[in-house]
């Protein structure tokens, strides 16, 4: 028992870690905060606990390998980029054209915050891949029996929810005190930043795609 807590604890303590590491889906739920409501804000931290369980999950059962197929990771990884470019420009064109309260996708209930998270952080399937890595070389390292690693996983998949509520509760008690304009011109620059990164991406595996073509020629 103490050995499964202890286990449980080192994939808390190394998803926390990983947490540090903050994305566009981050500043999308603290959007939300800021935007609307703490509740939304924390339905958004629901939904990104919620998608991550399921990929180590997956990852856990080995579809991750599937996953590193090089073929099937330049389709994801397309489709990826292309969603970040596509979400983060209607995000941008709402902060310029409609102020502030433009700069979330329409929300208009929980339900519906929780679903504009979900769908945007199940769009990044790659993830199963960087779980499985993860797991891969842990199961390794240690030795962990396949129940072990589901101790592993479940400390992992906590700490999003306790590091992305956190954040909300936090960014909630800012709420009154950021000027709209602070978090306008915040929106427009992550997102330019966001979106630079998704173009990049997007370029660099269309030219790996059409330089492996050639090869195989």
């Amino acid at each position: 028992m103490k050995k499964t807590f202890n286990i449980f604890k080192s994939g808390l303590l190394t998803g926390l870690i990983i947490q540090l590491a903050i994305g566009p889906l981050f500043f999308f739920v603290i959007n939300l905060t800021l935007q609307k409501t703490v509740l939304d804000g924390l339905m958004g931290a629901l939904a990104m606990t919620i998608v991550s369980y399921l990929y180590i999950a997956l990852s856990t059962f080995g579809i991750g390998e599937f996953l590193k197929n090089k073929r099937v990771k330049k389709i994801f990884g397309i489709l990826s980029s292309i969603v970040l470019i596509i979400f983060w420009g209607i995000i941008i064109k709402g902060a310029i054209s409609s102020g502030i309260s433009e700069t979330v996708v329409h929300t208009t209930s929980l339900f519906s915050s929780f679903v504009s998270v979900f769908l945007l952080a199940i769009s990044n399937p790659l993830s199963i891949v960087f779980f499985s890595g993860l797991f891969s070389a842990k199961a390794v390292e240690y030795n962990y029996t396949k129940g072990e690693l589901y101790s592993f996983g479940f400390g992992v998949g906590l700490s999003t929810l306790i590091f992305t509520s956190g954040a909300v509760l936090i960014f909630s008690l800012l709420k009154g005190t950021i000027p709209t304009i602070v978090m306008q011109v915040l929106n427009v620059i992550v997102g330019t930043l966001i979106i630079r990164y998704g173009i990049i991406r997007l370029v660099k595996l269309l030219k790996e795609n059409k330089l492996a073509r050639k090869t195989n020629k």
